[in-house]
């Protein structure tokens, strides 16, 4: 969890509970402390710019925390994302105000790790289990390339379990990275590896179930999907080609599309906050947009009535062609969101800006 450019410290912290303080030469530092062994805590904090941030209420419950100018939490139960906030402490991912913290149940909003089932295609409860089992951090996870200028990063993984075998016959390794760069993009990597002992593949679907948050969803336009085919979940996943040149949320009737074969690029913009978020991905052909509208989040007992007005999802995923892997085989997908002024747009964004191979 360190570089070469970073001071471990351990030592003990509230209530005697152990934890590591990381410092690194620009300011930055992070401190992990287990909650309750073997949950941890992990805070990452400019010291020159920012006082030690306050515990807010919600933190009482198994989490990993991190700060570098941007506020990201990452529960350990489900491996999920709930907060990233950006200089002006603004908060850039929706949660909802009812979401409830009480695994196994997911916590709505934020970023989902949706494995090994995305949706309700399969035989598995929807999404998959990886988003509603507790993770753990990775003592021994893969190294960062010499190059790599990310120091605020957190490694978790989950590992199948015997209950688990039960539902779903297969041994795995699912490894996540969660990192913020030097200019708060946030990053997720995972690394999926087929564990059986008995020589039997299996298949998977994955997603990054992103919740974005918004000022006002009729005044925002996703670019990068236009002229795109997409399955249609709301009538029976059947296939249509997007029309237009952007997609726009001003009809008022929910919207669950699966795009396909799309760029690894796409935009979001918010007129109203003049502000735009950019997914750059790799190893994740599709993107699913999904908005509930007011009907069905009213018939959703963890989310706000009118919340739906102040959200989007954009997620990226691999859907429609499920991955096979022997055993022995690995697969990694990443996800990089970034928010940028809205004067860009996903046709304007420097091409020659690439993920970086991790």
């Amino acid at each position: 969890m360190a570089s070469e450019n970073v001071y471990v410290e351990h030592c003990k912290g509230v209530n005697g509970l152990d934890k590591v303080i990381l410092r690194e030469i620009r300011g930055c530092s992070a401190e992990v402390s287990p909650l309750f062994p073997p949950i941890f805590r992990l805070r990452f904090l400019i010291s020159s710019f920012l006082p030690l941030v306050s515990e807010p209420e919600v933190l009482r419950v198994m989490h990993l925390i991190i700060v570098f100018i941007d506020l990201d939490l990452v529960y350990l139960d489900g491996g999920q994302v709930t907060s990233w906030k950006n200089e002006f402490r603004e908060q850039l991912l929706f949660l909802s105000s009812k979401a409830t913290f009480k695994p196994p149940n997911a916590i709505h909003g934020g970023i989902q790790i949706c494995f090994p089932q995305f949706g309700t295609i399969g035989s598995l409860e929807q999404h998959g289990f990886a988003r509603n089992r507790l993770w753990s951090v990775d003592p021994d996870p893969p190294p960062f390339p010499a190059n790599t200028s990310h120091r605020a990063f957190v490694d978790l993984i989950l590992r199948h379990s015997e209950e688990e075998v039960k539902i779903w016959p297969h041994r795995y390794e699912c490894r996540l990275r969660v990192a913020l760069g030097p200019g708060g993009d946030l990053m997720l990597t995972t690394r999926i590896r087929n564990t059986n002992t008995d020589g039997k593949l299996f298949t998977f679907t994955f997603a990054y179930h992103t919740y974005f948050s918004v000022t006002d969803i009729s005044e925002v336009r996703v670019e990068g999907l236009e002229t795109l085919d997409y399955l249609d979940n709301l009538k029976n996943r059947e296939r249509f080609t997007e029309q237009g040149d952007a997609l726009t949320f001003e009809s008022e009737v929910s919207v669950d599309k699966v795009y396909l074969s799309t760029p690894t690029k796409i935009a979001i913009l918010d007129h109203e906050r003049k502000r735009t978020f950019v997914l750059r991905k790799d190893g994740l052909p599709d993107a699913v947009v999904w908005n509930p509208w007011d009907k069905k989040a009213k018939a959703m007992a963890d989310f706000g009535d009118d919340e739906y007005k102040h959200m989007l999802c954009v997620t990226a995923a691999c859907v429609e062609k499920p991955i096979i892997l022997k055993p022995g085989e690995e697969w990694k997908g990443r996800l990089e969101i970034s928010a940028v002024p809205s004067s860009y747009c996903s046709g304007q964004l420097d091409p020659g800006r690439i993920f970086r191979s991790n």
